[in-house]
């Protein structure tokens, strides 16, 4: 399980754009985002840097939860 804190997730949009990006590396994880505390969990096959590097590249970079 991989556990980020992503500050520039602030909205709805946001979260789509997060979880779409994490199901593009990995159409098979498990994404769960709550809003309120820009917390995201992911279960995934995929790399955590490769997919830290993705959301980064999308404006969400990722910090360690």
């Amino acid at each position: 399980m991989i556990e980020w804190t992503i500050p520039t997730m602030t909205c709805g949009h946001c979260a789509g754009v997060v979880r779409k990006t994490v199901l593009g590396a990995d159409p098979q994880a498990q994404v769960e985002i709550d809003l309120p505390t820009h917390r995201v969990r992911v279960q995934t096959v995929a790399e955590p840097a490769t997919l830290e590097r993705q959301l980064s590249e999308e404006g969400y970079a990722p910090q360690p939860a």
